[in-house]
């Protein structure tokens, strides 16, 4: 026989007050409206202190209190964020001391050699594919090539490099090189190269040691800066799998030497929510005490803004 069911009664329902309830919504939190004329930073102040709007706000906070005190602040950062034309944003923070050091993958040297060069990169990959031509330019890898032939044993990096080959070979566009400014501004650029994964290392003069060697390198530097990140800030802008792994490596390498790291802010900032980045950049490293920020939008918008935003602290 088939159960019965009757509509519950109503009428027992236990209710409270609307105020003794504890609400994460408050109008006190709401946006401001924009007055015509009014300041960026008057536009900042006015977002909503509700999820990203207070998120943007505690980056540029968290980056602007670590260049006050003399912090670290680290900007990591994948390929694409070149290719959405972000390098006089971050070449001006560098020249303004508020980046300590910047690291990228091996994408990187590509489209900011291609950028010294010629003023322009990226490649339509999907047009180029189907003929075998991708990836086959050919002074972007002689360049390159060359470039890499200059490490010295264990001496020298290999963002330090290419770098310096860069300028070195007085390339025209060269004001526009994050790799260039580093070595102008004596500001660590690591590079962290997996190897496959670059249109350099198909050609035949690519060679696999030196790169392997100075990339090593670089990860040994990176982890000498991640080393001094208690109180500073780690900034992982557009990469999704590289990166986060160096950067969880470094961090449990420091540990295992002993060096404080414990109070620190980390921060992503890309598409969407990637597992790498959500684990190994934000939740991770900060399990203990710290705080990691995600934040979910485009590059060529949240950068700027956010830069902006600590220049205006800092005036």
């Amino acid at each position: 026989m088939a159960k019965k069911f009757q509509p519950l009664d109503l009428r027992r329902v236990k209710t409270y007050s609307l105020l003794d309830r504890q609400s994460k919504v408050k109008a006190d939190d709401f946006a401001g409206t924009w007055q015509k004329g009014a300041s960026l930073r008057a536009f900042l102040n006015s977002l909503p202190d509700i999820l990203a709007g207070r998120d943007l706000r505690k980056v540029i906070t968290a980056i602007t209190a670590a260049f006050a005190d003399g912090r670290t602040i680290i900007f990591g950062m994948g390929a694409h964020v070149i290719k959405v034309g972000l390098n006089p944003v971050i070449i001006d923070l560098m020249e303004r001391g508020v980046i300590t050091s910047v690291a990228m993958n091996g994408a990187g040297i590509i489209h900011d050699a291609e950028l010294a060069m010629v003023g322009r990169t990226s490649e339509d990959v999907a047009a180029a594919l189907s003929d075998g031509s991708f990836g086959m330019a050919r002074e972007t890898c002689t360049f390159l090539a060359r470039a890499i032939k200059t490490v010295k044993g264990n001496q020298t990096g290999l963002g330090r490099a290419v770098g310096q080959a860069i300028i070195d070979d007085q390339l025209p566009m060269m004001d526009q090189s994050i790799l260039a400014a580093g070595v102008r501004l004596d500001i660590p650029v690591t590079v962290h190269v997996a190897i496959g994964t670059d249109i350099i290392h198909m050609h035949p003069g690519f060679d696999p040691q030196k790169t392997g060697a100075a990339s090593h390198r670089d990860f040994r530097q990176f982890a000498s800066i991640v080393a001094t990140l208690e109180k500073g800030v780690y900034l992982n802008v557009g990469s999704a799998v590289i990166l986060p792994e160096i950067f969880l490596k470094a961090v449990t390498l420091v540990r295992n030497l002993g060096y404080p790291l414990d109070a620190f802010t980390t921060v992503n900032l890309d598409f969407i929510k990637h597992y790498r980045p959500q684990t190994n950049v934000i939740s991770r490293p900060t399990a203990n005490s710290g705080q990691g920020i995600a934040i979910v939008g485009h590059h060529e918008i949240l950068l700027p803004l956010i830069a902006a935003g600590v220049i205006e602290q800092m005036e």
